[in-house]
């Protein structure tokens, strides 16, 4: 039981510094999309909604690896 919660929590940090790392990745895209002369709106949406969705998964899996506090 203990294997597998641990497991768990291993591969949860394992998501979580694959989600940093494509939020940067974004972060990258939408500033080279933004700076270029014919940059296109639709994809520079895109990109945005999927990064706040991203950093949304991020701090949900981020609360779920944080300890409880103590009363």
């Amino acid at each position: 039981m203990i294997d597998k919660a641990f497991d768990e929590v291993t591969s949860l940090h394992l998501r979580l510094e694959e989600m940093r790392l494509e939020h940067r990745d974004l972060d990258d895209a939408i500033t080279r999309l933004t700076d270029s002369p014919t940059g296109d709106e639709l994809m520079l949406r895109r990109l945005k909604k999927r990064k706040l969705a991203l950093k949304d998964r991020i701090i949900a899996i981020e609360h779920m690896l944080s300890p409880d506090e103590p009363a």
